[in-house]
C-alpha cells in the first residue's frame, strides 16, 4: 500500500521521539541523582549534566522543527543562517564531526533547506567515528542544487537508506530510521527532480539532489 502523508508524519514524529529520548532520559536521571546528593561537587556535576542535556534536547527541536516542521509556514523561503545554525545546534554538542558550511546564498526555497538538513543527518549518522561533513547548496537556472561530502575513519551507510535515497518507497514499508531518506526523495520527485548518492571511495561519500523550483510538467 503506497504510504500516505499520515504514515510519513507518523515516521517523522518516530524519529523525533527517538532522538529525544536520551537527552530527555539523561534529564530525568540527573534530576534524580540531584536530589539524593549532598556533596557539593558531586551536585555541580549533575547540574553540568542537566545542562549538557538540556542544550542537547534544544538543539535537536529547534533542528527537527526546521527539517520536518512547517517553521514559517508553507511555499516561502528560508534564511539559511537559521539553518546553518539549526544544523550546528545538532552537531557542535558532539563534537564528533566538524561542519564545513558552503551555502553561499542568503535564503533558499523551504523544500531545498529541508532537503539539505535532512542530507545532513543522513550523512552525520553515516559517519559513526566521527569525521567532517561539507555541505553546499546553490541557486542554479531554476534549481536548488545540493551537495553533502563526507569523509572518516569509517563511513557506513545502510543499503536502505541509500535505496530510499534513489528511489523511494518499496516492497518494504519505509522505517522510522529512513524517514528522512524518504522526505529527501519525496521532496525532490514532486519538484521533478532526483537524489544521487555515490558509493564509498576513500573514506568519502557524496550525496547529491536537484530540486527544481516548480514540480515538473
Amino acid at each position: 500500500m503506497p504510504m500516505t502523508s499520515v504514515d510519513l508524519a507518523s515516521l517523522l514524529c518516530s524519529r523525533l521521539c527517538h532522538d529525544l529520548l536520551s537527552p530527555v532520559g539523561a534529564m530525568g536521571n540527573g534530576l534524580e541523582l540531584l536530589a539524593d546528593e549532598t556533596d557539593p561537587a558531586m551536585r555541580d556535576r549533575c547540574m553540568e549534566l542537566l545542562a549538557d542535556s538540556a542544550r542537547a534536547s534544544a538543539g535537536k527541536l529547534k533542528f527537527f522543527r526546521l527539517a520536518f516542521g512547517a517553521a514559517g509556514g508553507f511555499g516561502d523561503m528560508v534564511d539559511t543562517v537559521e539553518a546553518r545554525a539549526a544544523l550546528e545546534g545538532l552537531l557542535v554538542p558532539s563534537r564528533r564531526i566538524a561542519l564545513d558550511w558552503q551555502v553561499e546564498d542568503a535564503v533558499l526555497p523551504k523544500p531545498a533547506v529541508k532537503a539539505l538538513l535532512n542530507l545532513a543527518l543522513i550523512a552525520a549518522d553515516a559517519l559513526p567515528r566521527g569525521g567532517a561533513l561539507t555541505l553546499g547548496a546553490e541557486r542554479h537556472e531554476g534549481a536548488t542544487e545540493i551537495v553533502a561530502r563526507i569523509e572518516g575513519p569509517r563511513v557506513l551507510l545502510d543499503a536502505e537508506l541509500r535505496r530510499t535515497l534513489t528511489e523511494g518507497e518499496g516492497a518494504e514499508p519505509v522505517a522510522p530510521r529512513a524517514a528522512g531518506a524518504y522526505l529527501v526523495h519525496l521532496l525532490a520527485s514532486d519538484a521533478g527532480g532526483a537524489v544521487q548518492v555515490s558509493e564509498p571511495s576513500g573514506g568519502a561519500l557524496l550525496f547529491g539532489a536537484t530540486l527544481p523550483d516548480r514540480p515538473a510538467e
